[in-house]
């Protein structure tokens, strides 16, 4: 699919804020709301665009805990590593997963409620997981930028 200008500003529109009628969208780029919705359309039947999510406010929970958890594996049975990968997908507070080349194989960013909670789930997705050589977790202060926004100019379509 090949993308022009006004598609790449669309896109940036659409991830900073999804929730804008046609109409808003339309302004902002420079289209009619039918066009806005039949270039959405297009990406979606395109599968550039798979979901459009909520996103909440971490400063509403005061006990939210947030970590990015460095993981090395043992590479020797395939099978294991799926059940390690199973085990990160299926856990509700593994928000990102990165397959990662270098001294780590893994970078996971956790989200729990609370201390003991956190313990709770880096026990059961790192220290019960066999093929896990060593992890290290990095707790986040303070989160200055968060998102899943990815430059529309970047894509290469």
């Amino acid at each position: 699919m090949k993308l022009d200008e006004i598609d790449h500003r669309l896109l940036d529109e659409l991830q900073a804020d999804a929730d804008r009628t046609l109409r808003e969208l339309g302004e902002v780029v420079g289209l009619s709301p039918s066009a806005v919705q039949r270039r959405i359309e297009r990406y979606r039947k395109s599968g550039l665009l798979t979901r459009l999510a909520a996103v909440l406010d971490p400063r509403a929970s005061h006990d939210l805990v947030t970590a990015v958890v460095l993981v090395a594996v043992e590479r020797e049975s395939q099978r294991l590593l799926d059940a390690f990968q199973r085990r990160l997908l299926a856990a509700p507070e593994v928000q990102q997963v990165y397959v990662c080349y270098g001294e780590w194989d893994y970078v996971v960013v956790l989200t729990t409620s609370g201390m003991a909670h956190h313990k709770e789930v880096s026990e059961r997705l790192f220290n019960e997981a066999p093929n896990i050589r060593r992890f290290s977790t990095m707790l986040v202060l303070n989160p200055l930028r968060t998102g899943m926004a990815i430059p529309a100019q970047a894509l290469k379509l």
